[in-house]
């Protein structure tokens, strides 16, 4: 019988690498329409489609559960479970805790690691090269995934083999962000590999490598473990226990310390997505080398990236190896071998408009949506999408009355206790203080236009009585 995998998929990271549109409630995993129609998460997790595999577990960010969740059911996929982590702690901690849940089951299962946002462009390559993995998973080995690099990038980790291009390599260094010149060597060596952050090996051998080099990473893991509680069709790690753990990657708490690491070569295409530029690299180009998305002008422009969402026209006259990103609320413009300077733009930001870096103009919540249309001194006018069946939270507000118009589909409304059914184009009005909730009985999307108005117009002004998802906040 062939080998069973269990397969533990992390997504906690909320990079902003791919700022305007990737941003830390919406990073890049999520996002759908960079490469392919599906998300990153999404295109992860069907490749697990397969009797190799068991179902997916997947480790997320506590801030982005509800996504994981909307998203896996997009695809009709039931995870075997959805593992909250209070806080970031880098991806040592991540593993730690997939180590311990998959040995809880069997501990000589082998088990594989794969990160959510990573392009993989050949399915059943992927799955050939996790099989000719697992001898070596089963002996006690874990086992990496290097892809042969075809440039010398200087912000790769890379894995130097003693054998070259052998269907099993012996690992003998790793090395993380080389310079330039020694990425050249690396390139020309054929020994050396771009590490794709894929992991595979038996539970046992993964907590062994652990209370080797990082017990004290463990131990806290597995207190955060022990405490987890339930919460819907989350998994919720103790955030005490788990907030101690060090942030620190798996490659340097333990890969760079182990003995007897073995790397299989990738074979498939593949790109983790770090730049605008790698979109452009992966990406069908038009005649004169351009890759654009959206409501885009060319006019004598060549090698380049653009992209415009949400209806903004972006155009672009006589640039050459550029990248253009624009949204409703940010336009970045740079040369395409400049795309590592945005973390400098990011950095900036969140010194002078932190929101910009959070969030888009459109916020997703469990219930659907709600993006900004306009505001001024005490007023905001937005637009809320609630999906069918959702409901908002039972709340009131210490600072603002609202206004609600049905564009589109029939909401249930309760203001201080009466409820009644409002359909498109009916109103409703909320005082200062009442206690409210808006939600959607019916079988199709319900659009609304909210007028807020008052004093104070924040999202934190909610007191919040009951509330479908647990949230403390919206």
């Amino acid at each position: 019988m062939a080998d069973v995998i269990t397969p533990f998929v992390l997504s906690g990271g909320s990079g902003t690498r791919l700022w305007p549109l990737s941003r830390r409630a919406y990073p890049k995993q999520f996002i759908k329409d960079i490469a392919g129609e599906t998300s990153l998460l999404q295109q992860t997790c069907r490749r697990l489609d397969d009797r190799m595999f068991t179902a997916p577990t997947v480790l997320a960010n506590v801030e982005h559960r509800f996504l994981v969740a909307e998203q896996l059911r997009e695809l009709n996929l039931a995870p075997e479970a959805i593992v909250l982590e209070p806080v970031g702690r880098n991806t040592a901690p991540a593993i730690a805790t997939a180590a311990l849940m998959a040995a809880e089951r069997d501990e000589n299962a082998l088990m594989i690691v794969l990160p959510s946002d990573h392009v993989i462009s050949d399915a059943e390559g992927f799955r050939q090269s996790i099989r000719a993995g697992t001898g070596a998973a089963k002996a006690g080995h874990i086992v990496i995934f290097g892809v042969r690099p075809t440039a010398p990038e200087t912000g790769f980790g890379y894995i130097e083999t003693r054998s070259g291009d052998t269907p099993v390599a012996e690992v003998a260094a790793f090395t993380e962000k080389p310079t330039r010149k020694t990425a050249e060597g690396y390139v020309a060596s054929g020994r050396h590999y771009w590490n794709a952050g894929m992991f595979l090996g038996a539970a046992r051998t993964f907590l062994q490598e652990f209370e080797t080099h990082a017990p004290h990473i463990l131990d806290h893991c597995r207190a955060a473990l022990d405490s987890a509680v339930p919460d819907l069709d989350f998994l919720r790690l103790d955030k005490a226990a788990f907030e101690q753990a060090d942030g620190i990657s798996f490659d340097y708490a333990v890969m760079e310390k182990v003995s007897g690491v073995k790397c299989v070569p990738l074979q498939t295409e593949w790109s983790d997505l770090g730049s605008w530029p790698a979109i452009w690299d992966i990406a069908d180009k038009d005649p004169n080398g351009n890759v654009t998305t959206g409501d885009v002008l060319l006019y004598e422009t060549s090698n380049s990236y653009v992209h415009s969402t949400e209806g903004t026209c972006l155009s672009l006259i006589g640039l050459d190896g550029y990248f253009a990103v624009a949204t409703r609320d940010a336009v970045l413009v740079a040369p395409k071998d400049r795309a590592q300077d945005v973390k400098h733009i990011v950095s900036r930001l969140m010194q002078d408009d932190q929101e910009k870096v959070i969030n888009h103009m459109r916020v997703y919540r469990p219930w659907g949506w709600y993006e900004g249309l306009s505001s001024g001194v005490r007023f905001q006018v937005k637009c809320l999408s609630i999906k069918p069946g959702a409901r908002l939270s039972l709340q009131s507000h210490h600072h603002r009355a609202e206004h609600w118009i049905i564009v589109s589909g029939s909401v249930k409304v309760t203001i201080d206790g009466e409820t009644r059914l409002l359909a498109e184009n009916q109103s409703t009005y909320i005082p200062i203080g009442s206690t409210h909730r808006l939600e959607n009985p019916g079988k199709i999307q319900a659009l609304l236009i909210e007028v807020q108005s008052g004093a104070y117009l924040g999202e934190d002004d909610i007191v919040r009585y009951e509330d479908s998802y647990g949230r403390t906040s919206e």
